[in-house]
Parts: C-alpha cells; structure tokens; sequence
C-alpha cells in the first residue's frame, strides 16, 4: 500500500502569516504602550512580509476573473497603506490569511483520510513456512498464496477460507451490524475485522488490487473531482466588491479628488464579511460543541442550511446498530416464553454476537435464565446444553435442515433456530430495530428545513432497507451499495441540489466527503470523522436536528450582520462620494459598523428558548 504524500507547504503559507501578523500586532501594542519610537515597525513587517504574496495571490486571482471580499481586502490594504493607517492594514492581513488557513485546514481533510486509510491496513502477513508461520510484506501476497489470519486481525487481502472457522465484522464495507460466519469457501474482504477463530484463507487479489485498496482509489479521485464550494462572505463580496470600486472611481472621476476614492474604499472595508461572518462561525462551533456537535470543517455551518437533499445510512443513523429480537416463532407444543427462556440459559454463556440480544430480551419479559449444564459451543454446530433436565441445541437453519427438521418459511433479519428435547421449538429474529423518532423526524423535515427529497443509501439486503424505510416513512431507497456505487448516487444528487449525507462507517467516507455536507454518526472510525464536515459525538436524530437548527441560526444572524454591515457601508459610501466624510472620519466609521456587526454576529452563540423540534 503506497505512502500518502506531506502536504506541500504552500498549503500551510496562510497559517505563518496570520502568525505573523497577529504577533506583529501585539508587538505594536506593547511598544505603543511602552512609548518606543519604532512601534509602527512592526506593523510595516506585516504588511511587507505578509501582505505582499497575499497581494500577489488576489492579482493573480483578479487576472483569472475571480474576486470576491478578499478583492476588495487588498484594495483596503492598499488604501490603508496611503492614507498611514498600518494598523487597519495589519488587522486586514490578519484577518485575510485567517481566512485562508481554516479554508487550508479544511481541503486538508481528504490527505488525513486517505493516510488514516492506509494506516489502518495490516502492512504485514503471516505465511505458513515449514518452521510455523512467516512474517511477509502484505505487498508480497500474489494471488494463489495462503495466509493465516488471527484472531482479532484485520485481514490483510480479499481472499477464500481454505481452513478454520471464525465470524468477521465486515461493517466497514457493507454497514450490517453483524459478524458473518466464514467457514472453508466463504470469501472474505480487505479490512475485515476477524472473530476469535483463525483462519487459513487463500488469496484470491493482490494487496493493490484488493476491496480495501479500491476504496482508497475511490477517496483518491473523489478528492481531485471535488468542486471548491464558495464561502458565503466570497458569494456576496461578488456584487459589493465591484460596486465599492465602481463608486470610489466614480467619486474621483467626478471630483477629481483622489481623496474621495480613499474614502469610499476606507469606509467600504468589508470587515462585517471578514470579521462578523467568522465570529458568527465560530459561535456556532461553541453551540455545537456543547451539544455533543464537534465541527472539523467550519464551512458545514454555512452551508447546512441550504441543503436540499439529504441522505442517510442505515445502519447506525436511522437504527441504533444493534441488533435486537424483534419476533419469536413458538413451534406447536411450545410457547413463546419457553422458547425465548431455553435460549436465553444458554446464550448467556456464548460470545456469540447475537447471544446478548436473547438474553436482553428474555429479561425484557422477565423472563429469568435457568440453570444449564453441559454448554458446549463448536464452530458449525452451535451452541449445545441441557437445561431443566432437556437437551437444547441454538444454531443455524442449514444445520437444523441437515437434520431433517421441518421449518417455516424464512423472513426478513436474521434468525436463530431453537430445538428442545431434539424437536424443532421456534426461532428467534433478529433486526437492528429503528430508532423510536425516525418517523417524526423524516416527517418534518419538509416544514422546518426545506428539505425537498429524503434517501435511504444502505450496503445491506432491499428487504431489510425496505423495512427500515417502511417504518420511518422513506419512499426513495437504494440497497446493496457499494461504497463507489453510494459515492455515484451522492455525487449524481450533489450536481442537481446541495446535498447532506450522515453516515457511521468507513464505507460511507468517500460519500461524506462528496456531500456538500458530511455528517459522522458517532465516533466509531477516526477515518469516517475525518471524513465529515461536522461529528456528532452521541449520535440521536434529535441532535441531528440540532445541528440544522443550529446551521439555520447562523445563517440568518450571519446574513444579518453581513448585509446590515453592508447596508450601513453603502450608506457611508455615499457621504464619501460626495465628499461629505473625509478618509480618517471614514475609517472611524467603519469601525464603528464593524463593532455593530460583531456585536450582532456573537448572539448565535447566545441561543434564547429550544434550539430543536425534537425532544
């Protein structure tokens, strides 16, 4: 498996000067107050070092037709520059390469992901060799080599059992919340999670070539196809940028005062679209956190509330990924009761993955475990005792129809066939039940956030996502996904309107990264949160819908101070357009808008009553 590259440090050139500036802004203010003669020195570093290439950088952008309020920050640089005033133009560098960083740190995602990825995979085999097992590179496996896989491992290439038997959590893939029997035949996949038997699997796949592999290839060109979504103060900068100039040049070409031109631009600072929009962000981030809500890309907030689409996982979002006994099928001459009591004495010594969902639901009907003797547990025959005095076996339906017993037929989830006193008593179903409020919440989605189409992506079986979205009220399903196949759907959905995908596994990362907002379930991968725009840490739909409520708030307070910040420049703009506010009364004038803004933009961190529908 190939190494991720460094990121280059141009990437990192915005972090070093908002470094740079803001320590030469607290230097100014220390030598101000101390009364040095050089104060402004360190002001005249800032601008030189770290405005110039910021200068360079928005000339070049200005050649390539692209503009936004960082145009306009350059130009303010310039004007504050002429007119002395080094330590607006410091804050503006400051402010500008901020900026730019959490951008930087953002589109940085992808490369911790992808070397996430590759760290979670075993660089190391175990080939069988005449003295025991060898230690191979995994690049070494070719296919038609055997290899060993232990128990708890991770398998290292797709492959087949030749020998063993064990379960493995394939959950990184297909999503299903259950372990999969493997006995000699089954296939087995890169990345799977292996039980507690070892297990003797031939390769069928190079370690490149594997199902691992492939979705590190999907991440890869997922990430190179990504279109950069614009901030929302760069989508307003669009029509105020060119407007301040059209009037500042107006305002000179009419007077011929150059003096005007300064003013207009001074006063036109758009400090409420690089201050009060990133203070809005950053409230929300606060919001977030305490609720449980951790935002890795601050550009979620922004964009949430435009959403239009959204996109859910099973397993693990609108179920709780586990699975519980949904149904117990009670043979003639048994009950239910008897059913679910023999299996639940002998469950309760297996470590079978199922086993404590029996056991969880006999104490559900009070149901108290009876003494058993003899447990016995082999690999392909289930799990064997004697309860009250009776012989009761727990295992699969071929091996119950290997011997001869009549079933019914079979239905949806999985199941556990019970036979007591060697006749068949009943079966127990399981299904990762829904969540109790994942009707509500697909149902108001709609209303309260303009959510126009709701779909339901799964890896699992159409029948148990037919089930799932049956009972939560979702027409628009798509089963059996692959992780490329989910990445198609997401970016086929995200062409036609912004789109939010929530996912909890690492099979779901390359959609997150592909929505124009990707929400982690739960903590359960370090590659599925580094995928996502935003974690939620206790996943619950009603956190989900505080997060969009939470979104929504920021946006409106955002826009608020932004085009209320404007509004009052444009007013500014005209009083120095015609030459009724001088430059330095101008400047003063915009800092007062400016602390107006902020002032606006900190209330989102300042929530008054419910932030969400759901309890």
């Amino acid at each position: 498996m190939s190494e991720i590259p460094p990121e280059p440090s141009p990437r990192r050139r915005e972090s070093w000067i908002a470094l740079l500036a803001g320590a030469g802004i607290a230097l100014h203010l220390l030598l101000l107050a101390l009364g040095a003669p050089a104060a402004a020195v360190p002001l005249w570093l800032v601008l030189v070092a770290g405005g110039g290439p910021l200068l360079l950088d928005l000339g070049r952008n200005l050649l390539a037709g692209l503009f936004g309020s960082d145009l306009l920050a350059g130009i303010s640089i310039l004007a504050a520059i002429a007119l002395g005033q080094y330590l607006v133009g410091a804050i503006i560098v400051l402010m500008l390469a901020g900026g730019g960083a959490l951008e930087a740190m953002a589109t940085q995602r992808a490369t911790r992901v992808l070397g996430a990825l590759a760290a979670r995979l075993p660089r190391i085999a175990h080939r069988p060799g005449p003295g025991g097992l060898v230690d191979v590179p995994t690049d070494e496996i070719v296919p038609g080599d055997t290899i060993v896989v232990l128990p708890h491992e991770l398998c290292p290439v797709d492959g087949e059992v030749v020998e063993g038997r064990s379960t493995m959590d394939e959950s990184y893939l297909t999503g299903e919340p259950f372990r999969l029997a493997k006995v000699p035949g089954a296939a087995v996949i890169s990345g799977a999670i292996n039980g507690e038997g070892a297990l003797t699997v031939r390769a069928t796949a190079a370690a490149r070539d594997s199902r691992y592999a492939r979705i590190m290839e999907v991440m890869r060109r997922n990430e190179s196809a990504r279109p950069r979504l614009r901030r929302l103060g760069d989508r307003l900068g669009a029509f105020y940028t060119p407007l301040a100039v059209a009037i500042a040049a107006l305002a000179w070409a009419l007077s011929g005062d150059p003096q005007r031109f300064l003013a207009v631009i001074v006063i036109a600072t758009p400090c409420p679209l690089l201050i009060a929009i990133p203070v809005a962000i950053l409230g929300a981030i606060s919001l977030s956190a305490r609720h449980g809500i951790i935002i890795r890309d601050p550009g979620v907030l922004e964009r949430v509330a435009t959403t239009r689409t959204l996109i859910l996982d099973k397993t693990g979002t609108l179920t709780h990924g586990r699975p519980g006994v949904t149904d117990v099928f009670a043979a003639p001459g048994f009950t239910e009761a008897e059913v679910l009591a023999a299996a639940a004495s002998l469950e309760i010594y297996s470590r079978h993955p199922l086993a404590g969902a029996v056991v969880a639901a006999a104490r559900a009907r009070n149901l108290a475990p009876a003494a058993a003797e003899a447990v016995s547990e082999r690999p392909g025959q289930g799990l064997a005792g004697r309860v009250g005095g009776r012989a009761v076996v727990i295992g699969g339906r071929p091996a119950a129809q290997a011997a001869g017993i009549a079933l019914p037929p079979i239905a949806g989830g999985l199941e556990c066939i019970v036979q007591i006193g060697g006749r068949f008593a009943g079966l127990c179903r399981f299904r990762d039940a829904p969540r109790a409020d994942g009707r509500p919440f697909i149902a108001h989605l709609a209303r309260r956030h303009a959510i126009s189409r709701v779909l339901l992506v799964s890896g699992d079986r159409e029948a148990e996502v037919r089930y799932l979205a049956d009972a939560v009220g979702i027409t628009d399903i798509h089963a059996g996904q692959s992780p490329e196949q989910k990445l198609a759907i997401v970016r086929a959905e995200t062409a036609a309107a912004p789109t939010l995908f929530v996912g909890d596994g690492i099979n779901d990362a390359p959609a997150l990264m592909a929505a124009s907002v990707g929400v982690a379930f739960g903590p359960n991968s370090d590659i599925t949160s580094e995928a996502a725009g935003a974690v939620i840490l206790s996943p619950s739909l009603a956190t989900l819908d505080l997060f969009l409520h939470i979104g929504g708030r920021l946006r409106r307070i955002a826009l608020e101070s932004a085009l209320g910040g404007m509004a009052l420049s444009l007013a500014g703009m005209a009083l120095a357009a015609t030459g009724h506010l001088p430059p330095l009364a101008g400047a003063v004038g915009q800092e007062v808008i400016d602390l107006l803004a902020v002032l606006n933009a900190v209330r989102v961190a300042l929530p008054q009553g419910p932030l969400a529908d759901l309890a």
